[in-house]
Order: C-alpha cells, then structure tokens, then sequence
C-alpha cells in the first residue's frame, strides 16, 4: 500500500460549517451549527454523517452528501446515539453487580473468602497467577474505606475476602475469572454453570457474552459510537433460533447486545423499565430503513421473542 503525507489543516469552527456546506449539507441556522460544532466536534460527529454520502455505482463512498442532507438529521443521530448509549451502560451495570454478586456466592460458600487465591480452585490453563496480580493492583489503587479500613485491622494485604475484591473488580477481570473457573461434570465440580443458572444460560454462553459486554462497555465509557458500528468483538454464534436470521438479523449490531442484555436483566427485576426507555429510542431509528438496518433492528423488533 501507498502511503501518503497528510496535509489537511486544522479548521476553524466557521470554517468548518463552509467546508460542510461545499460538500452539499445544508444549514438552517449557521450560528447555532457553529456552537454545536464547538461542544462536540467535527470529526466525533463525522461518523453520524458518514452514511448521507453519496455512493458511486461501485458502492464506493463519495466525498459529497446525498441531496437534502441537513446538519440537523446529523445531530439527531448523534442525540438518539447518546441516548442509546446511556441505556446500555446502565443495564450493562445492573447485569455486572448481579453477575458479581452471584460469582462472590458461589467463590465464597464452595472454596471460603479467600478461595480465589488457590490456583487449584481454577482449571489448569488458566493464567491464575496473572489474573491474582490484577486484582491485586485494582485493590492497591483503591481509596474506598472499606479497603483502607481492612489494610489498618488485617493481615495479608492486598489479598482481601472475595466479597470485598469482587466491588473493586473490573468488568473484564470479572470476566476473565469467570472463563477460569471449572466446570466439569464427571468431576462433580460445575462452578461456571452454578452461576450461569442464575441467568438461565448456559455457562459456555455467559462467559461469552461477558466478553461482548466488556467491549461494548469500554466503547460506551469513551463515548463512542454504537449506532452504525460493526462490533469488532461479537458474541459467537449460537443454535438458540431466537438468537440466528431472520428472527435476529446480525450478531455484529448492536441490537443483538440488546436482546443479550434485555435476557441477563428479567434477573434482576428491572428489565422492563429499562426495555420501555430503550423502545423509544429504538421507535425514533425505526423510521429509516437505513438507520433501522444500521444497528441490526428487525422490521417488526418490538415482536422479538425474546424483546417482548
């Protein structure tokens, strides 16, 4: 591949609004664009306005935008993106303080408050001593009280009881412990499935959508995009119908994430509230074909068996 020096310049915000004007987007009120344009910047919003340009015969992105494009259409993409994204962290929350919540239990009564230091109490390959120290510098660089409170009384510091690590316990470390645990049958030894029942899944499928959520909440903590976005890590395929086409279309949109996490949240009692908030955001993209298909959505999604 070529490569080639870039030259573009930096733009001023009015600059901006010209530049955006030469490739065909209209403005109804230019000094209010430019205020936007200063709270949220050109290149965040580009992505929003990416599918207004036109296409040549070969499918390839133009440098102009479709005719009547309008920087408005652009900022209520971005505002229902936000929106979306604001849910999904909070349900993403909810179903990682349960899934905790249920990993602290079953660690604590099957192996004691320390168990997760035994490197016996997990399957063979898996790094324990990694993930150990990992949770060890989470723990030193925490000011909560409660940890403060047990370095001043206890012996063994940073190593602490299960039910204190597991409130200062990443979502991915989470998810990392949880793909180490055993889980063999002829052993009688069944960890991954005593939590995964919780959340009527299969223990082979939880871990993987902990992986997908550990993604997809990175990419909502940096507010990034999740409308028109191809999920770099997706969840693997699955022989449950209600998860393969045409009932769920794709598995590399975001709303598969969302039928993950209306599943996970019915154990937790507050599913649907949380469904209602989503559905209005999800009726709003629901009138263009093209923004509908942007973020994976069923034409006839609210009748999805397992959104319903």
């Amino acid at each position: 591949m070529f490569l080639v020096q870039y030259t573009k310049p930096a733009l001023t915000f009015a600059n901006q609004i010209i530049r955006l004007e030469q490739k065909g987007m209209f403005f109804n009120d230019k000094a209010k664009a430019e205020i936007q344009l200063a709270s949220i910047s050109y290149y965040r919003l580009s992505g929003y306005w990416y599918p207004f340009r036109v296409r040549d015969s070969q499918n390839n992105i133009k440098n102009h935008f479709l005719p009547g494009t309008c920087f408005n259409n652009v900022l209520f993409l971005y505002e229902i993106d936000r929106r979306l994204r604001s849910l999904v962290l909070d349900a993403i929350e909810r179903v990682e303080i349960a899934i905790r919540t249920q990993f602290t239990y079953h660690i604590g009564h099957a192996y004691g408050p320390f168990g997760h230091t035994d490197a016996n109490n997990f399957h063979r390959n898996f790094n324990h001593e990694k993930w150990l120290s990992k949770l060890e510098q989470e723990v030193c660089r925490s000011n909560d009280d409660f940890i403060m409170h047990y370095q001043s009384k206890y012996k063994g510091f940073p190593t602490i009881p299960i039910w204190m690590l597991t409130e200062v316990m990443s979502l991915g470390a989470l998810s990392i412990g949880y793909q180490g645990l055993y889980n063999d049958q002829k052993q009688g030894i069944e960890d991954k499935k005593a939590i995964a029942q919780h959340f009527n899944i299969h223990h082979k499928k939880l871990g993987d959508w902990l992986h997908s959520l550990t993604y997809v909440r990175n990419i909502c903590a940096h507010h990034n995009r999740l409308w028109n976005r191809a999920l770099a890590i997706r969840p693997d395929k699955t022989k449950d119908t209600n998860f393969l086409p045409p009932i769920t279309p794709r598995n590399d949109r975001i709303f598969y994430i969302l039928l993950m996490l209306r599943h996970l949240l019915r154990t937790t009692g507050s599913g649907d509230n949380w469904t209602q908030q989503v559905n209005q955001v999800l009726e709003q993209l629901s009138k263009s074909g093209k923004w509908r298909s942007a973020i994976g959505l069923p034409e006839n999604w609210q009748e999805h068996p397992i959104w319903k």
